[in-house]
């Protein structure tokens, strides 16, 4: 996966399954290389990505993100594998950390041990995707099971996190491939993120990590309009701590000062600098989400 765009179902379609497919089998007719899809209550991401890879020959699709509570890391790790053999190769495996307070509201509990949870789960999922099987024994999971765990073209599985506080960094750094930021501007991707996730990758012997930077983006001549809306959509995310500390990282004022909002050009720029910051990949996450933007398509098939 290189630089890519988020995608989200229409609003009005009558098949949110048929739209996804179709919206990404035009984005990789104009040259984008790779699609993301987000899990919501309302369907499940890893399933979509592989249906999308296997109608769409070549294209690229990950998830971002799967929270990885209330999911057990073999189930994951057997609907991945799926997913990975579906698309040929070309699936890539996103999971996020969660948060407490909405999985509180959805679920009735929420999951503690953030940290150690995730050095676990990353843990188990490259025993199953890199040794061929997992006899795994912890103190938040036990992974075990007497039956085959590997899928023929299923593995490899690259393995992203949203992971943006030093703990998590650290973790995603000597476990997985790399980390999916969000909201996480050029300067706290440069000054922090690259640094610390790097080191923790560099100790464990491990190669540089990948960091896909997501960016919420628009084409508009409108620009006060879209920042306005910007801020409002964006706003739940300045609730969840972990969010919090990114933001002040980047000392803004205002949530909408991270997206990339203007005309072509203007977006452009604003991309770029999260890649001179040292991201190694750029993802479009477009605000408008009523009505594809093929001009995001063709920006993130441009760089």
């Amino acid at each position: 996966m290189t630089t890519g765009v988020v995608l989200f179902a229409r609003p009005d379609t009558s098949n949110a399954v048929d739209d996804i497919v179709e919206q990404a089998r035009r984005a990789h007719h104009l040259g984008t290389r790779g699609v993301w899809v987000a899990q919501q209550f309302d369907h499940d991401a890893i399933a979509l990505s592989g249906l999308v890879g296997a109608a769409v020959p070549g294209l690229g699709v990950g998830t971002s993100v799967v929270p990885f509570n209330p999911r057990h890391p073999l189930t994951v790790a057997s609907q991945a594998q799926t997913a990975q053999a579906a698309a040929h190769g070309n699936f890539s495996l996103g999971l996020g950390l969660g948060a407490h307070e909405p999985e509180r509201i959805a679920y009735g509990t929420s999951w503690p041990n953030t940290i150690a949870r995730l050095r676990e789960y990353l843990t188990i999922l490259r025993s199953v995707f890199h040794a061929g099987g997992v006899d795994f024994h912890g103190e938040q999971y036990t992974a075990a099971p007497e039956w085959p765990t590997t899928l023929a073209g299923g593995t490899p599985v690259p393995v992203y996190v949203a992971a943006m506080g030093p703990k998590a960094l650290t973790a995603t750094g000597e476990l997985a491939d790399g980390t999916l930021p969000y909201l996480a501007g050029p300067r706290t991707i440069a000054e922090f993120i690259e640094p610390t996730i790097g080191r923790a990758a560099a100790e464990a012997g491990r190669a540089r990590p990948r960091i896909i930077a997501f960016v919420p983006a628009q084409v508009t001549s409108d620009v006060d309009a879209a920042r306005d809306a910007a801020d409002e959509q964006l706003a739940f995310y300045a609730a969840i701590p972990s969010y919090q500390k990114v933001i002040a990282r980047e000392g803004i004022a205002h949530l909408s000062e991270l997206a990339a909002i203007g005309d072509e050009e203007t977006v452009l720029r604003s991309l770029r600098r999260y890649l001179d910051a040292g991201a190694t990949d750029v993802v479009l996450s477009p605000l408008n989400r009523d009505q594809p933007d093929e001009r995001l398509w063709e920006l993130a098939a441009s760089l």
